[in-house]
């Protein structure tokens, strides 16, 4: 009777959230298709040029020209675990990119009897246009220990105001309780130096029986993140069981709860796996979403001006809900929420705001789209 209860009020609450969203009188959004027949793609980087990196989670990184013509797989690439939600993830172009030409992947590295892990690759985008390939490539992280799992392994890249990367680390799935040790990257963001290194600044890395790397815990399952235009702080979306999906802003040395600290249910029985919070020691969510998941991934904030009333909001790309939800925000509360391009019936895996404003999305599916939201 108690999770009854605590369904129907979290429902009502949601629903509310949805109707308190700022109406806008602007005309409503054109999905204009870039390009089509991506295999999995799971995210997008905007190259100086126009032209765009796409990840395609069997292990391929493409890039799309501004016509919307897809290109061969670039050679140099490192072999990749696909495997479940495994795979080849995010993408991001290191900050100094118009000079040192670095890209930044993750992936699902292959180990030992089946084992695999999320890594952090580095490589040189080298050749003329049209004939470009990797090289120079090398692994930076990885996290450990490698599992023998085809689950939660993440994973987004966002950069610091210093040029560090944060990582997003899954659970694995298996390994939850895993998530609150600090001697394992797993359930982590971790933050290390463009080279792999530990910087300066790390809350644990003083900590002999830490990670050095590890920046904050008690994460399930990141799938997106982004980092405030105006603050610098890391926003970032993660996947609760059943119902219990989160956006939280990632701070330094801070416990984010799972699996002891939770809005989610197990699955099928709808049992309660920690305690709900607030619990001192423990952050809780800027904005969850119950009974049911949202499965939200890509962040993208926008600052264009090209969305009348949209300035300063934040845009979530969500897998179940098959939706793009915004939400609107004051300082770090947020007012509202709308969901968008419902119409589509498309997992949305990625967003971002591209160099000529407007907001692109990537659909996850064998025949995945990237799509422009114009008006």
């Amino acid at each position: 009777m108690k999770l009854l209860v605590h369904a129907l009020i979290s429902a009502i609450a949601s629903a509310l959230v949805v109707l308190a969203a700022p109406a806008t009188a602007a005309e409503p959004l054109k999905p204009v298709t870039v390009a089509r027949g991506l295999v999995n793609p799971w995210a997008l980087a905007f190259l100086p040029d126009g032209r765009m990196l796409v990840t395609e989670k069997p292990g391929r990184l493409r890039i799309v020209d501004a016509q919307g013509r897809v290109g061969p797989a670039l050679a140099g690439m490192l072999p990749v675990a696909h495997v479940g939600q495994c795979g080849l993830l995010d993408v991001a172009l290191d900050p100094k990119f118009a000079d040192n030409r670095v890209v930044y992947w993750t992936f699902a590295e292959p180990g030992e009897r089946g084992t695999n892990g999320t890594a952090v690759a580095r490589g040189r985008l080298e050749g003329a246009a049209g004939q470009e390939r990797l090289a120079d490539v090398r692994v930076i992280f990885r996290q450990s220990p490698k599992i023998d799992s085809r689950l939660h392994c993440g994973s987004r890249i966002a950069f610091d105001r210093s040029g560090h990367l944060w990582v997003g680390l899954g659970d694995r799935s298996s390994h939850k309780d895993a998530a609150q040790d600090l001697g394992n990257h797993i359930g982590k963001v971790v933050r290390i130096t463009g080279d792999g290194g530990v910087p300066d600044g790390n809350p644990f890395s003083t900590r002999h029986t830490a990670q050095p790397q590890i920046w904050s815990l008690g994460h399930r399952n990141i799938q997106g993140m982004a980092v405030h235009p105006e603050t610098g702080e890391l926003w970032a979306s993660e996947h609760g069981p059943q119902g219990g999906d989160e956006i939280n802003v990632v701070e330094r040395g801070r416990n984010y709860g799972w699996p002891l600290v939770t809005y989610g249910r197990n699955y099928g029985s709808g049992t309660v796996i920690g305690e709900e919070g607030p619990k001192p020691g423990f952050e809780m969510p800027l904005k969850h979403w119950v009974p049911v998941s949202v499965a939200p991934s890509g962040l993208a904030f926008v600052t264009s001006d090209r969305y009348p009333g949209w300035k300063g909001s934040l845009l979530v790309g969500t897998l179940r809900a098959q939706t793009l939800v915004r939400l609107t925000l004051d300082g770090r509360r947020v007012t509202g929420e709308q969901r968008l391009l419902t119409e589509l019936g498309q997992r949305i895996r990625d967003v971002r705001q591209g160099p000529d404003g407007w907001i692109y999305i990537v659909t996850d599916g064998a025949e995945g789209q990237i799509i422009r939201l114009e008006r």
